[in-house]
């Protein structure tokens, strides 16, 4: 504790005192002053005297019409200013944070709200909150969720699946997610107008890792096709890895159709004509029901529900 704080303790310095220095300092008057601060005179009179006995000093020379600051009295009217105007800058931070313009929103996401949703609403939100600073992490929902738990996430746009213990955790779905088979643009099989998940045994696949939804999905629909497992194949979550490896071979992958559609706006790949039996279940909102959301995070989940009533 330094000494400053012992001094304030012993004072008991009041607020009202502050604010009776600097209006004195501008009307002149403590009958006016006192006006001001909506008190009487006596009260006025008294709060000055009770500083001036505290510091062991005369603040104002009473003159007949009026009176005017000391030495001592402008050193404290200055500080006062500054005591003032930075419990003003304390509470419009603190009402900023309340309403969600300022404050950290640490956001995960899988890959398809990721490419879908989160662009507009971030956008939307830099617009109205330009202070408010956001992270956003896309991985899969396993790895979401368990950052999640530790608390280095506040949001999380993912799905929830057996493993979760989900006593702690609030979901909101949000809708499902269709998966589709791409190949990059001239790929041979285009040729095709249709085609079967046979056609496509002998092209190495790039799939996700095990562990991640999908690739549970994927390899549950060979086993119900009756089809042998893929042994040609390359794991990765790097969709940057993939796009750039499709670029330059015949390799095809799966990915979740509102990525692909995005890819293929870009014409960076393409969709192939294949129905793959092998649709996500839904992904939503996932929160602590432990931790409450700061208002930052509260702003940034609002916004992303009204996105959603757009989007979905």
């Amino acid at each position: 504790m330094t000494n400053y704080t012992h001094w304030l303790i012993r004072a008991r310095l009041k607020t009202r005192q502050l604010l009776l220095l600097v209006a004195l300092a501008e009307e002149g008057n403590i009958h006016r002053a006192a006006q001001v601060l909506n008190m009487t005179q006596p009260a006025a009179s008294k709060l000055l005297k009770d500083l001036e006995d505290v510091l062991g000093v005369q603040l104002f020379d009473r003159l007949p019409r009026g009176m005017r600051p000391t030495w001592y009295g402008e050193t404290m009217i200055r500080h006062a200013r500054a005591a003032l105007n930075s419990l003003n800058q304390a509470n419009d931070e603190v009402q900023a944070a309340k309403n969600g313009q300022f404050g950290q929103v640490n956001l995960g996401a899988i890959t398809s709200p990721g490419v879908v949703l989160l662009p507009m609403t971030i956008a939307a939100i830099k617009e109205e909150h330009p202070n408010l600073r956001i992270t956003i992490q896309i991985e899969s929902s396993n790895v979401l969720v368990d950052q999640l738990y530790k608390g280095t996430l506040d949001v999380v746009l993912g799905r929830l699946s057996e493993e979760h213990d989900t006593a702690d955790l609030r979901y909101e779905a949000i809708a499902n997610e269709s998966v589709c088979a791409v190949a990059r643009p001239g790929h041979p099989l285009f040729a095709k107008p249709k085609l079967s998940i046979a056609e496509l045994l002998d092209f190495c696949w790039i799939v996700p890792p095990v562990g991640s939804v999908m690739r549970h999905k994927f390899d549950l629909m060979f086993q119900e096709q009756d089809l042998p497992q893929l042994t040609n194949r390359v794991e990765t979550s790097s969709l940057l890895f993939l796009t750039k490896m499709m670029e330059q071979s015949d390799m095809v992958s799966i990915m979740a159709a509102d990525v692909a559609r995005y890819y293929a706006s870009h014409d960076i790949l393409r969709i192939l004509p294949l129905d793959l039996p092998c649709e996500m279940e839904p992904f939503g909102f996932i929160t602590r029901r432990d931790i409450p959301l700061s208002p930052a995070a509260q702003v940034l989940l609002n916004a992303l529900k009204a996105s959603v009533r757009t989007v979905y």
